[in-house]
């Protein structure tokens, strides 16, 4: 018997806004390009400075919350990139999470 996490978050209304501010950050300092292909998506991050361990940070924050989705960062020449693995049904959850990055994500 498989356990499915329930797709929820766990963020208080006082919270999201401020985790949403802190996704936005990060984006417009380091996201160079978002796509989202069903139930995954795929962001990639400037190589700068600390910015590997802001999206950890990142991930270990939405862990948290949202231990539903799959999370796995990786350092790339030049860049950062975090894959975000869904469930079936929580795309619109990945698609609003993506988006709070910044700009529109593009389809894979």
């Amino acid at each position: 018997m498989s356990t499915q996490l329930p797709i929820a978050c766990s963020l208080s209304t006082g919270e999201l806004p401020v985790r949403q501010a802190q996704i936005a950050e990060l984006g417009r300092d380091a996201l160079v390009d978002a796509a989202i292909d069903g139930r995954r998506a795929e962001l990639r991050f400037t190589g700068g400075p600390g910015v590997r361990e802001c999206v950890e940070r990142f991930v270990a924050a939405e862990g948290e919350c949202c231990a539903f989705l799959t999370m796995c960062v990786q350092a790339a020449p030049g860049e950062v990139r975090l894959t975000i693995d869904a469930p079936d049904g929580a795309e619109p959850v990945l698609e609003e999470l993506v988006a709070a990055f910044g700009p529109e994500p593009r389809a894979a």
